[in-house]
């Protein structure tokens, strides 16, 4: 029940005990509290049977790793604010969370834990007519729940419709202050900006980070593989071409320029045009390899066979799931996307390219960006973040191909 309706009152808003609930026994309480949590199989999840040290062998991961539960434990104690977990996958981050919301149930006090795919799984359903909870009954449960618990907040961005829905959750809790607690993979400052701001807001939030990934310096999609790539050098590659003059010439050392330039002090995008053969997929190589080089993790993808893989990701058994394949090319440092236009354009490659580049345009995340096509016959979504003047810098070679014209 709700304290008052009288919005100037200290208590507005609150939700406190009926009398009902204050004379029912404490297994009683307990059995309604866990219905109202939707925790299912995670009830069994608690502090007690969490390993505080983590599973890393490093004793400094260790210690990271056992203060950040002594954090949590707190907040389930007397939660304020919000909480955000972070860590790779099976770094313990659904477990802490279940932990808390066990825990606040524990001390005979409601928390709703939700994995935000079914949340919105439950919000499309609550629109038909059938519906056992209203749309409008549902979100206000979620909206105001005294403690809520969004597990796997990657799944969020599904769709425009599923992004504003769980914006609309998120922006009335942080408006209000109400604890709450998230798991993420991703750190939040690389999240959807509008969200990555509430959750790093120091006023409200504490980040907690569970477990770092040993991830691959270097990862590859097609034909570029660590030892082909150290083939593809800045010191092997001719910028003059075999007997380039005047223009020609001129376009392609300043290509070279730019991405020596580029790759030791990269900022945003880069962007080459040029017909095939002209040493785009080149010096797209040489700034990845230096980029390992300086210590950066980085991709390389070519895109036609990334989009194949894309697809293969769906297949059941598939060795890398989309999601995972997904997260992998939005996250990594630097990102080579090769041969961009080459693909058999169709709806489902047009919007997953656009899917990654959006995200990475969004973050100003550094990528490099090869293609023989001219801006104006890209999907124009693609064809305006490669243009865009604050993030990227785009040159055209016009040197011949180097098969038929000299070209390195």
């Amino acid at each position: 029940m709700r304290v008052t309706a009288d919005p100037d009152h200290p208590d507005f808003g609150r939700a406190v005990p009926c009398e009902c609930a204050r004379r029912e026994d404490a297994d009683a309480r307990r059995r309604r509290l866990l219905a109202y949590s939707r925790l299912g199989a995670l009830a069994r999840l608690t502090f007690g049977t969490l390993v505080r040290e983590g599973r890393s062998a490093d004793p400094a991961a260790q210690a990271r790793y056992a203060a950040a539960i002594a954090a949590a434990s707190r907040y389930a104690e007397a939660p304020e604010g919000w909480l955000v977990l972070t860590g790779t996958h099976g770094s313990g981050k659904t477990h802490v969370a279940a932990a808390i919301a066990n825990r606040r149930i524990e001390r005979g006090e409601p928390a709703l834990f939700l994995a935000v795919a079914d949340l919105l799984d439950h919000l499309r359903a609550a629109y038909r007519e059938d519906a056992e909870v209203e749309y409008d009954e549902l979100l206000e449960q979620v909206r105001t729940a005294p403690v809520l618990v969004l597990d796997d907040l990657d799944a969020y961005a599904e769709t425009p419709w599923a992004r504003e829905k769980f914006f609309q959750v998120v922006s009335h809790r942080f408006n209000a202050a109400l604890p709450t607690v998230f798991t993420c993979v991703r750190p939040p400052s690389r999240i959807d900006p509008r969200l990555g701001s509430r959750l790093t807001d120091p006023a409200l939030a504490q980040v907690l980070e569970l477990g770092q990934e040993a991830l691959p310096r270097y990862f590859a999609v097609g034909a570029m593989t660590r030892d082909r790539l150290e083939g593809f050098s800045f010191e092997n590659f001719r910028p003059g071409g075999q007997g380039l003059r005047g223009e020609a010439r001129r376009n392609l050392e300043g290509a070279f320029r730019l991405a020596r330039t580029w790759a030791g002090a990269p900022d945003g995008w880069l962007v080459f045009l040029g017909r095939n053969g002209c040493g785009k997929t080149h010096l797209a190589a040489a700034i990845a390899g230096f980029r390992l080089a300086q210590g950066d993790t980085v991709g390389f993808a070519n895109v036609p066979e990334l989009l194949d893989e894309l697809r293969a990701s769906y297949a059941p058994g598939a060795g890398e799931r989309f999601d995972a394949l997904f997260r992998r090319l939005t996250d990594v440092p630097v990102l080579v996307l090769d041969d961009l236009g080459a693909h058999q354009s169709s709806a489902w490659a047009e919007e997953k390219l656009y899917q990654v580049l959006n995200h990475r345009h969004l973050a100003r995340a550094h990528t490099v960006v090869t293609t023989n096509r001219e801006l104006k016959q890209m999907e124009p979504r693609i064809a305006s973040r490669l243009a865009d003047l604050k993030t990227s810098t785009v040159y055209e070679i016009t040197a011949p191909d180097f098969r038929t014209g000299g070209v390195p």
